[in-house]
Protein backbone atom coordinates (compact mmCIF):
# COMPACT_ATOMS: atom_id res chain seq x y z
CA UNK A 1 0.00 0.00 0.00
CA UNK A 2 1.01 3.66 -0.86
CA UNK A 3 1.85 5.72 1.65
CA UNK A 4 -1.18 7.99 2.51
CA UNK A 5 -1.17 11.75 1.79
CA UNK A 6 -0.01 13.86 4.76
CA UNK A 7 -1.86 17.29 4.91
CA UNK A 8 -2.81 20.05 6.79
CA UNK A 9 -6.19 21.42 7.75
CA UNK A 10 -7.41 24.82 8.03
CA UNK A 11 -6.43 26.30 11.00
CA UNK A 12 -3.00 24.75 11.00
CA UNK A 13 -1.97 26.34 7.40
CA UNK A 14 -4.17 29.86 9.45
CA UNK A 15 -1.62 29.71 12.18
CA UNK A 16 1.30 28.90 9.81
CA UNK A 17 0.66 32.07 7.85
CA UNK A 18 -0.75 33.98 10.06
CA UNK A 19 -3.91 34.74 8.57
CA UNK A 20 -7.61 33.97 9.78
CA UNK A 21 -8.76 30.36 9.02
CA UNK A 22 -12.08 32.32 6.74
CA UNK A 23 -8.96 34.07 4.58
CA UNK A 24 -7.58 30.68 3.82
CA UNK A 25 -10.77 29.64 2.67
CA UNK A 26 -11.60 32.49 0.74
CA UNK A 27 -8.29 31.41 -1.18
CA UNK A 28 -8.82 28.26 -1.63
CA UNK A 29 -11.74 28.44 -3.05
CA UNK A 30 -10.27 31.32 -5.34
CA UNK A 31 -7.61 28.57 -6.33
CA UNK A 32 -4.42 30.48 -4.69
CA UNK A 33 -3.24 28.16 -2.34
CA UNK A 34 -2.85 24.37 -3.42
CA UNK A 35 -5.91 22.72 -1.65
CA UNK A 36 -8.69 19.94 -1.78
CA UNK A 37 -11.75 19.16 -0.17
CA UNK A 38 -11.95 15.48 1.76
CA UNK A 39 -15.56 15.01 3.81
CA UNK A 40 -16.62 18.69 3.50
CA UNK A 41 -13.42 19.97 4.51
CA UNK A 42 -10.55 21.82 2.78
CA UNK A 43 -7.09 19.63 3.03
CA UNK A 44 -3.77 21.24 2.08
CA UNK A 45 -0.71 18.81 1.08
CA UNK A 46 2.13 19.20 3.84
CA UNK A 47 4.58 18.81 0.83
CA UNK A 48 2.67 21.92 -1.58
CA UNK A 49 2.31 24.25 1.75
CA UNK A 50 5.92 23.86 2.92
CA UNK A 51 6.92 24.86 -0.51
CA UNK A 52 4.82 27.54 -0.59
CA UNK A 53 5.45 28.97 2.79
CA UNK A 54 9.44 28.58 1.52
CA UNK A 55 8.60 30.50 -1.34
CA UNK A 56 7.06 33.23 0.82
CA UNK A 57 9.85 33.70 3.86
CA UNK A 58 12.33 33.74 0.25
CA UNK A 59 10.66 37.06 -0.82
Amino acid sequence: MKNPIETYTVEEVAQALKLHPYTIRRLSREGKIPAFKFGGQWRFDKKQIDKLMNRIVKR
